[in-house]
């Protein structure tokens, strides 16, 4: 059976909700991946022997941002968005690699190290904002949103207004808009 693509964001967005529905009633876990980073941080720094039980951050929550909650769920959950993401290219025939985007090369040139730069810092950024914002977009937009939080609600209109400033100040009025592509 093959389905036309206008039918697919609701086909794959209500099987998302039927994820998140089962997801919550079987293990009481909500859908978000930011956790993840600071713990795979702590773990990290944890391995040069670094004590990190003084730093406020990792005391909170009785310690659900050190490495000592390795492996949990949401680690499993963070490798599946990539491996599913990966085998959904493959199997639906639209893998491609691409060393720079045409609309960066576009912006800035050709240089894989300034791409590479921009990316560190902009993950950086994100990770900061997602932890100061108590949770990413998949958080906030998928779980937060289904049980119309509030604080949710504002996070995700805060994430695609920064985006959309970002892209903004990065890109300008997109050159692949005015000629009719898509950005």
């Amino acid at each position: 059976m093959k389905l036309e693509a206008r039918y697919r964001p609701y086909l794959f967005g209500a099987l998302s909700g039927l994820l998140l529905t089962a997801s919550a009633g079987i293990a009481g876990q909500f859908f978000g991946t930011s956790t993840t980073f600071p713990r795979a941080a702590s773990l990290f720094v944890q391995m040069f022997g670094v004590d990190l039980s003084q730093i406020e951050f990792y005391a909170v929550r009785e310690g659900t941002f050190t490495a000592a909650v390795f492996p949990n769920w949401q680690l499993l959950f963070v490798l599946g968005i990539g491996v599913g993401a990966f085998l959904s290219a493959r199997l639906s025939g639209s893998f491609a690699t691409e060393k720079l985007p045409p609309m960066w090369v576009e912006r800035f040139g050709s240089k894989t190290s300034t791409r590479v730069w921009f990316s560190l810092a902009g993950g950086v950024l994100a990770m900061i904002g997602a932890r100061m914002a108590g949770g990413c977009p998949s958080g906030h937009g998928v779980s937060g949103v289904s049980q119309l939080g509030v604080s949710s609600l504002i996070a995700v209109a805060m994430f695609f207004i920064g985006g959309i400033v970002t892209a903004r100040l990065l890109y300008g009025r997109s050159t692949q808009t005015e000629k009719g592509g898509e950005v």
